[in-house]
């Protein structure tokens, strides 16, 4: 199979399909998704947290569509927010339909749950007519009766079975149009289901571990699952699910990207644990900073060092840095050159104008 470079990064090469404007696969930028948790027939409260998704930097927003008075209201909301929606549908065919009609741009379903092959039918019919793509959606916890019983559990191999099952019943429509996840909420089961089914397949690939749990839990999970399989060239488009605000899985998306060199959007922070030989309120400084610098978009790296033992050297790497000195005097770095000193007071007014100067500078590029 063809591969796709990214940095030192062998990325496995796959279809294409679109979520509205969004492209997905065969070399696509990998798209950063979440999912609102309101009650989406409350139109005002759902348009509200797409938007603050939107603010964060968020690709793709999925929205779950339980009742037919969801589907009213994506019309709506659709009109109101900028990024495409899909459409979370789960049991009753006739929503995916109504959805496709309402303009979502991707039917997240589990052909399994549909209900029957007639209602697997009836919604890729409707995402023809509505040129809207399908996510095959498999989930550890809702694997089919059959499934279980031939693997007597939940496994990997029972997972990608399933996966390659839907996919057929989506084939035999004639219809290719679409990507695929097997999550579950164990980390290992799930990485070694995306590694059995990328050997298995062509499509694009949706990655996350899913029911992660706590914000803390959540982060540790996902990002050593969503990270080792995105090292691998494995994943073509990611959510980070956490029980917590969904802009931390925006955030926590976008920092797994940046760690892997995949994607760079706002700023990189680095900075030291602090010891004994730190020189000021690192801690606290850092802790303001990221809520200070959160609305730039542009790729910065700032360095936010406690002392002269790594503090300089990683100062000179960064857009902006600060290395720890004596007597309340911290060496200032810009672009590689030490620039001037800095009062521990004055720190972070001082990286705040620098850092958005250079975003500033970037953006009218």
């Amino acid at each position: 199979m063809d591969k796709v470079f990214i940095n030192n990064i062998v990325r496995r090469k796959t279809k294409r399909v679109y979520v509205g404007h969004v492209a997905v696969g065969d070399g696509a930028q990998i798209s950063v998704q979440s999912m609102t948790n309101t009650k989406t027939a409350d139109v005002k409260a759902t348009i509200e947290q797409i938007r603050k998704a939107e603010e964060a930097g968020v690709d793709i927003m999925r929205i779950s569509c339980p009742d037919e008075a969801s589907t009213l209201a994506l019309p709506e909301i659709i009109k109101n927010v900028k990024v495409p929606i899909i459409a979370d549908i789960h049991f009753h065919y006739k929503r995916g339909i109504e959805a496709a009609k309402a303009g979502a741009t991707c039917l997240r379903i589990n052909p399994g749950n549909i209900g029957s092959i007639e209602g697997v039918k009836e919604v890729v019919r409707a995402a023809k007519d509505n040129n809207c793509s399908i996510r095959i959606g498999v989930n550890g916890g809702s694997l089919e009766k059959g499934l279980l019983e031939k693997y007597g559990e939940p496994c990997s191999d029972a997972m990608v079975e399933s996966a390659l099952m839907q996919a057929k019943m989506l084939e035999d429509e004639d219809f290719t149009n679409f990507k695929i996840s097997v999550k579950s909420s164990n980390t290992l089961m799930t990485m070694d289901a995306y590694r059995k089914l990328s050997k298995a397949c062509d499509y694009p690939l949706h990655l996350g571990i899913t029911e992660t749990g706590s914000f803390h839990s959540g982060l540790i999970k996902s990002a050593f699952g969503i990270g080792s399989l995105l090292a691998e060239g494995i994943g073509d488009t990611l959510r980070v699910s956490l029980t917590a605000d969904i802009i931390h899985e925006v955030k926590a998306g976008f920092e797994i990207l940046k760690t892997l060199d995949i994607r760079h959007r706002g700023i990189r922070l680095i900075s030291c644990p602090t010891c004994a030989r730190t020189s000021y309120n690192v801690i606290d400084i850092v802790a303001t900073l990221e809520e200070r610098l959160s609305k730039i978009t542009a790729p910065l790296t700032i360095a936010i060092m406690g002392c002269v033992v790594n503090g300089p050297g990683e100062a000179l790497h960064a857009d902006i840095g600060v290395a720890g000195g004596g007597a309340n005097n911290h060496m200032l770095y810009v672009k590689g050159k030490q620039v001037g000193f800095v009062k521990s007071e004055d720190v972070i007014e001082k990286v705040v104008e620098l850092a958005y100067e250079q975003a500033s500078a970037i953006d009218k590029k």
